[in-house]
């Protein structure tokens, strides 16, 4: 497989991270800085960082401060979710999941899901994404 590599964007202009091949290392506490650093975390309540992409699976750096809400949506693949920093509420199936620093959880695809962030978070999205 050939190294696959970020496009370059405003924000990330290198373009040159690369988000798949046979072997991709990432730096997860580099890569908390970073998204700290971007105007967009500077501006907003969130922000993200994609660390791998393929058709089948993808892992995400997000990043949310404090109050931060990800409304009710859906995922197209079976997800795990591990907070590497802060706290948040993760509600599905009407329940509501408070995970902190080293918890986890995992959902099924498709059910309806929301996050919100109790303290300045940064949690580990992995999506496995069936055929």
């Amino acid at each position: 497989m050939i190294n696959k590599s970020n496009e370059a964007t405003p924000q990330r202009p290198e373009g040159s991270r690369v988000i798949n091949g046979n072997l991709v290392t990432m730096d997860l506490n580099a890569s908390m800085l970073q998204i700290q650093n971007e105007s967009t975390w500077k501006d907003s309540e969130r922000n993200a960082l994609t660390l791998f992409k393929s058709d089948e699976l993808r892992i995400v750096l997000m990043g949310l401060h404090k109050g931060a809400m990800l409304p009710t949506h859906t995922a197209p693949g079976r997800i795990v979710v591990q907070v590497l920093e802060g706290q948040i509420n993760f509600t599905a199936e009407g329940t509501t999941n408070s995970l902190e620093k080293g918890q986890a959880l995992t959902l099924e695809k498709n059910l309806p899901h929301s996050v919100e962030a109790i303290a300045e978070t940064f949690f580990l999205l992995t999506m496995a994404i069936s055929k």
